[in-house]
């Protein structure tokens, strides 16, 4: 059996992680220099240089030209957080590098904290990579198609009608040699030609060249700028479709990774981050050891995503 280069990177492993991110020193320095990489920068009149108080046990920084005073966390995911650095970098890491995921109850076991504290946790550090996903779009040839999260309810509507079933748009961007490049998962209202349009127009670059099953739907990629291609599979099973191997390949990694990691989750509420964290790792697969990293960047970038605000859902995806 050939060795897949994806799947045989050395990534981060845990004595490495620990040797560089082990005391609350060194994650204190490293978030330092993740929200200023070039020295402090003043939120207020962006000013540089500060003078450093060390206040308890952390550093508080104050602004030379405006005198505004801001703590490390201030204006990061991590503000108002009680928990020590060391926890949200543990997080951070098992996050990033969990290939199938990590359910909040796993995470709560491996961090030693609360059921509460680890679902908050987890659900930050998803939104974070959520929104870090908003910025890529795709280009080049791309496959689409339509699919469910969800199961039926005992008792509910059976198939699509289900109360339980949220549609989503799975969508791969392909090189010149066909092998994938991105994904997006996006949650939509509905398969129709205004769901579709507004999706293509948000998530595809123009000029893209767009493969489908054939569903009326994506007909809707026009009104983007880009060219559709239906390809009828004709009652084909998806091992039959050449055409469509790594959009049904993606699809199938996805539901063995929620069905492996989480009984079950909220899919009306909170399915655009389940959905951004499996794509935020796949398209950055490439990279392993510096998956930490970059979350930890975006973290800081984010700012604060407060409980009350993570749990409206309907708001903040």
């Amino acid at each position: 059996m050939s060795i897949n280069r994806i799947q045989f990177q050395p990534g981060l492993s845990m004595p490495d992680f620990l040797k560089h991110f082990g005391t609350e020193a060194q994650c204190e320095a490293a978030l330092e220099k993740a929200r200023w990489p070039q020295g402090f920068v003043c939120h207020c009149c962006r000013a540089s240089g500060a003078s450093v108080f060390i206040v308890g046990s952390h550093k508080m920084f104050q602004c030379r030209a405006c005198r505004h005073q801001t703590s490390l966390t201030a204006g990061t995911l991590f503000q108002s957080t009680k928990l020590p650095l060391t926890t949200w970098f543990l997080a951070i890491y098992l996050i990033s590098q969990a290939k199938t995921g990590l359910s909040a109850l796993a995470l709560k076991r491996y961090l030693g904290v609360r059921y509460p504290t680890a679902w908050l946790i987890q659900h930050k550090l998803m939104q974070t990579m959520s929104e870090r996903e908003t910025t890529y779009t795709l280009t080049g040839h791309v496959q689409v198609d339509d699919a469910y999260l969800g199961g039926e309810l005992s008792g509910g509507k059976a198939g699509r009608g289900s109360e339980n079933k949220v549609p989503f748009v799975a969508a791969v961007s392909l090189d010149d040699k066909g092998h994938p490049l991105r994904i997006k998962l996006t949650p939509v209202t509905g398969f129709t030609l205004k769901a579709i349009s507004s999706w293509a127009k948000s998530n595809l670059a123009p000029n893209c060249s767009v493969s489908s099953d054939g569903l009326a739907c994506f007909n809707a990629v026009t009104q983007a700028g880009c060219q559709h291609h239906p390809i009828i599979a004709g009652g084909r099973k998806p091992k039959e479709l050449p055409e469509f191997l790594w959009i049904n390949t993606i699809l199938g990694n996805l539901k063995t990774s929620l069905g492996g990691s989480y009984h079950a989750f909220d899919f009306t509420k909170y399915a655009s981050r389940y959905l951004a964290a499996f794509a935020y790792r796949f398209n950055r697969r490439f990279q392993l050891d510096t998956l930490p990293t970059r979350l930890l960047v975006a973290a800081v970038t984010i700012g604060p995503r407060p409980a009350n605000w993570l749990r409206l859902a309907e708001a903040s995806s």
